[in-house]
C-alpha cells in the first residue's frame, strides 16, 4: 500500500483524531491548573505588599499602644460607678369613677404614691482615711438623690454617703467604707494642658463599666457651659456619653487633668457627637480639701456684676482685642466699692493672671480666700491700672441683694436699630436702657427698660463711655437721670446714697 493510501485509510484518520483530542485535553488541563495559580500568586503577592509596614513605624505604634494599655490599667481601678436613686412623694387621688369626685375631688380617699428614679454616673477616688475612701464626682450626678451606691472596678458595691456639694462648679464628693485596697487617682496640672495633647476618658457610659476612650484636647478655656457653671472647660473629642459624668479625663501619663461633666449634642438622646467637656482638675483641688474638712465650699467675693461685652460695647469702650469681664454694676459697700472699682471698669487680670472672659474672672475671684488681699488690673478710659482689694466671703444673700446694686441699670450703645425703634432724631444721643434690676436704685427712681438716658445728674451723656465717666465722677451721694421716654423728655426721681 503506497503512502497516499495509508494517509487516507480509516485507521490513520482515527489515530489522528485521538491524537488531536489528547493534545487539546492536555492544553486545557494546563490552562485550568496554571491560570488560577498565576492569579493566586499575584493575589498573594498583593497581600504581602499590603502588610509590609516598616519596623520603625510598627515600633512607634506599638509603643503608643503599650502606653495606652499601661495608663488604662493604672487609672481604671481608681474609677468607680455611682448609682443613685431619687424618691419623690406625690399625692394621689381616687375618683372611684364618680363624676362629682372627678370635678371636685374626693373628700377622704387621698394618699401618697412613691416614685423612684435611678441615675448613673462616675467618680474618682482621690483620698483615703483608714477604711474611708473619698470620691470626687459631679454635683448633677448626686443632686437631690435619696440613695447612693458606689461600685468599684472589682464589682463590689458599697453604700455611699454624701460629703458635700458645690453647684457653682458642678462638683460633689461622696465617701464609702471598705477594707479592700484601691489606688488613688494621681492629679495632674490642668494649666499645662495644650490643644493637641492626647486625652483618655474613663468612666461608665450607658452602664458599660470601666470603659476607656481616647482622643485629643480640642480646646481649652471654654465657657458658656450649663447654667451658673463658672468653670473654664477643657474640650475633647474622646467619646463621652451619659454615665461618664464625674469620671476622669487623663493625659498620656495617666494623670487626671479634668472631670468629665457635659457634652454638646444635637441628638434627641444626648448621644456623643465628639464634643465633650471636662472641669480642669486645678479648679477642684481646693474644693477637695474643703469638702473633706468642712463639707462646704467658700468663695471669695469682689462685689461686682460681670457681663461679657458684645461687639457694640467693646467698640464703644475702646476694648477691641482685650479680654476680661465688664463690671457693669458694683454692689454698694462691697470689697470692690471700698477699693475704688467703679461701674464700667473692665477687669483683665487677677493677681497677674489673665482673665479670658467674665466667667474666668468669677472663677479667679471665687478661688480667692476670704480676707486675702488681691490685685485687680482694670482698664478705665483706655488706661490700665491696678487696685488692691481685700476679698470677703461670698454669700448667696449678698450676691442676690439687688437693692445694693449700683446703679442697677444695664446700659448699651444706641445703635441705628434702637434709634429707629425709639423713633429718635439723628441728633439725639445717649445710651439705651436694656435692663433695670428689681429694687435697685435705678428701679426705685423710676427708670424703665427702653428709656434713653441723655444725662446723669445734670451732666449730658452722649455715649456709653461718657455714661460710665459721669457715673464715676458725679454720683457719690445722689443719682438721677435725664431720659427720653415715648418721645417725651423727662427727669427721674432722685436717689440719695
Amino acid at each position: 500500500m503506497n503512502l497516499l493510501k495509508k494517509l487516507s485509510s480509516k485507521s490513520f484518520l482515527f489515530f489522528n483524531l485521538v491524537l488531536v483530542g489528547a493534545i487539546f485535553g492536555f492544553a486545557l488541563a494546563c490552562f485550568s491548573f496554571f491560570g488560577p495559580m498565576a492569579k493566586l500568586g499575584k493575589v498573594v503577592q498583593a497581600e504581602q505588599n499590603q502588610v509590609m509596614i516598616p519596623e520603625s513605624a510598627l515600633a512607634v505604634a506599638e509603643s503608643l499602644q503599650t502606653t495606652i494599655q499601661t495608663v488604662s490599667s493604672k487609672v481604671v481601678p481608681s474609677v468607680v460607678e455611682i448609682d443613685t436613686v431619687s424618691v419623690v412623694q406625690r399625692q394621689s387621688q381616687n375618683y372611684n369613677g364618680i363624676p362629682w369626685e372627678f370635678f371636685f375631688g374626693p373628700q377622704d380617699n387621698q394618699g401618697q404614691n412613691e416614685y423612684r428614679s435611678q441615675g448613673l454616673g462616675s467618680g474618682i477616688i482621690v483620698r483615703k482615711d483608714r477604711d474611708t475612701y473619698y470620691v470626687l464626682t459631679n454635683y448633677h450626678v448626686v443632686e437631690d438623690v435619696t440613695e447612693i451606691t458606689v461600685k468599684t472596678n472589682d464589682g463590689k458595691e458599697s453604700s455611699a454617703t454624701l460629703v458635700g456639694t458645690d453647684e457653682r462648679k458642678d462638683l460633689a464628693m461622696v465617701s464609702f467604707k471598705s477594707s479592700d485596697s484601691y489606688p488613688l487617682a494621681v492629679l495632674g496640672n490642668s494649666d499645662a494642658v495644650k490643644v493637641g495633647d492626647w486625652a483618655i476618658a474613663v468612666g461608665n457610659p450607658l452602664s458599660f463599666m470601666s470603659s476607656v476612650t481616647m482622643g485629643i484636647i480640642s480646646a481649652v478655656g471654654r465657657t458658656d457651659g450649663p447654667t451658673n457653671n463658672i468653670n473654664d472647660f477643657i474640650q475633647t473629642d474622646a467619646s463621652i456619653n451619659q454615665g461618664n459624668s464625674g469620671g476622669p479625663l487623663v493625659n498620656i501619663r495617666g494623670e487626671v487633668i479634668g472631670i468629665n461633666t457635659w457634652i454638646a449634642s444635637n441628638s434627641n438622646n444626648s448621644g456623643s457627637i465628639g464634643i465633650g467637656f471636662a472641669i480642669p482638675i486645678n479648679n477642684t483641688k481646693r474644693s477637695i480639701d474643703e469638702f473633706i474638712n468642712t463639707g462646704t465650699i467658700s468663695y471669695g467675693w469682689l462685689g461686682v456684676s460681670l457681663t461679657e461685652p458684645d461687639r457694640d460695647i467693646t467698640q464703644a469702650l475702646k476694648l477691641d482685642g482685650k479680654r476680661g469681664g465688664l463690671a457693669a454694676e458694683v454692689f454698694i459697700g462691697s470689697p470692690a466699692d471700698k477699693s475704688g472699682i467703679k461701674p464700667g471698669d473692665f477687669i483683665t487680670h487677677v493677681n497677674g493672671k489673665e482673665a479670658r472672659g467674665s466667667s474666668q474672672v468669677s472663677l479667679l475671684v471665687g478661688d480667692l480666700k476670704p480676707g486675702e488681699q488681691a490685685t485687680f488690673t482694670i482698664i478705665r478710659d483706655g488706661v490700665s491700672q491696678d487696685f488692691t482689694v481685700r476679698i470677703e466671703e461670698r454669700t448667696d444673700a449678698a450676691a442676690a441683694d439687688s437693692k445694693n446694686l449700683w446703679p442697677g441699670v444695664y446700659a448699651v450703645p444706641l445703635t441705628e436699630a434702637r434709634r429707629s425703634s425709639l423713633k429718635l432724631d439723628q441728633n439725639d444721643q445717649g445710651v439705651y436702657v436694656y435692663q433695670v434690676y428689681v429694687e435697685s436704685p435705678a428701679a426705685v427712681i423710676g427708670l424703665l427698660r427702653g428709656d434713653l438716658i441723655t444725662g446723669v445728674n445734670g451732666q449730658p451723656v452722649k455715649d456709653l463711655a461718657s455714661f460710665y465717666q459721669v457715673l464715676r465722677d458725679k454720683t457719690d451721694k445722689e443719682l438721677w437721670f435725664d431720659i427720653i421716654r415715648n418721645s417725651s423728655t423727662m427727669e427721674t426721681m432722685r436717689f440719695k446714697r
